[in-house]
């Protein structure tokens, strides 16, 4: 097997290479996640996609071949899946703080993503100062969410050969496709996702990847690329039913001059971020707004799951 007759289509740079359609998108993943491929092979995909970009359609492809090799989890309920791959650079990491609110309100909460990046704070040790450490189990996860809990599934434990896939980076130096598809998981049925963006180029595929795959989840900008609101300003949340945007849930980002700025821990490391959290979760300190609000959107667009 090879992937060369793929890479001569996606590897012709910018504006000369063509797009997959899926099912060929699905045969390329299949063997990039089945281990069949040199590591020159996965090192050209994965430079050849970043500078190409992924259509919606091949990302539908991707995704088909990604679903299956995931670690099967059943929720008591519907759960909430949180993607979690980028950390916290310059503001504290409130992905936690998102988890646990959604939790205490009798949601089952998945969060998944990477344990370390060695220039960023990642939820998994704001979970563990918290005193929730990671599962690595099915079963782990299902008596987490028994004690009405979140849970912290790393990446290498819910897909394994996704997971080499974003190792590339360590090599490469650069994010890849398989970053873009871990934060699309489902990771258990009937789930509504999160789905987090950076860059703007990115809101219009994945809004597109919605609508094609009829999903129903919430779209928005994530904070330094985490799927929680900023604590200092909503963005806006995008609500997709069945792969339709639903103005009615939709809600608006705030714009213009802060008219006041949160209580935040000056530090971003895992302790000071943890501390902060307890503090929201006690009442010592007021829940941002805009999370208050996310919190709110999520619980009103799960009511629209099938």
């Amino acid at each position: 097997m090879s992937i060369a007759p793929y890479l001569r289509e996606i590897g012709r740079g910018k504006d000369g290479a063509r797009a997959l359609p899926r099912d060929k998108a699905f045969d390329l993943m299949n063997q990039l996640l089945g281990g069949e491929l040199s590591d020159l092979e996965k090192g050209g995909f994965a430079l050849a996609m970043r500078i190409k970009g992924e259509t919606p359609e091949e990302l539908a492809g991707f995704m088909d071949a990604v679903l299956p090799r995931t670690l099967a989890l059943h929720a008591p309920s519907a759960a909430i899946v949180l993607p979690s791959y980028n950390g916290a650079r310059k503001l504290p990491n409130l992905t936690p703080l998102l988890a646990l609110l959604l939790a205490r309100e009798g949601v089952p909460v998945l969060v998944h993503g990477v344990q370390v990046d060695a220039n960023r704070t990642t939820s998994a040790q704001v979970f563990e100062a918290l005193g929730l450490p990671p599962v690595s189990t099915a079963a782990e996860a299902e008596a987490r969410w028994a004690t009405h809990q979140p849970v912290f599934m790393p990446i290498a434990a819910l897909h394994p050969s996704l997971a080499d896939l974003l190792a590339l980076r360590n090599v490469l130096g650069l994010r890849n496709s398989g970053h873009t598809l871990a934060k699309l998981l489902p990771a258990t049925p009937g789930a509504l996702r999160v789905v987090n963006h950076t860059h703007p180029e990115y809101a219009v595929s994945l809004a597109e990847f919605l609508g094609q795959t009829q999903a129903t989840a919430l779209l928005m900008r994530g904070t330094e690329g985490e799927p929680v609101a900023d604590a200092r300003r909503l963005p806006t949340l995008k609500c997709f039913v069945n792969g339709v945007l639903d103005d009615g849930l939709t809600v608006d980002g705030e714009s213009g001059s802060l008219a006041k700025l949160p209580e935040l821990p000056s530090g971003i490391d895992a302790a000071s971020t943890a501390e902060t959290i307890r503090a929201m979760l006690n009442g010592a300190l007021p829940v941002p707004e805009p999370i208050t609000r996310q919190v709110q959107c999520l619980m009103a667009l799960r009511q629209r799951l099938p």
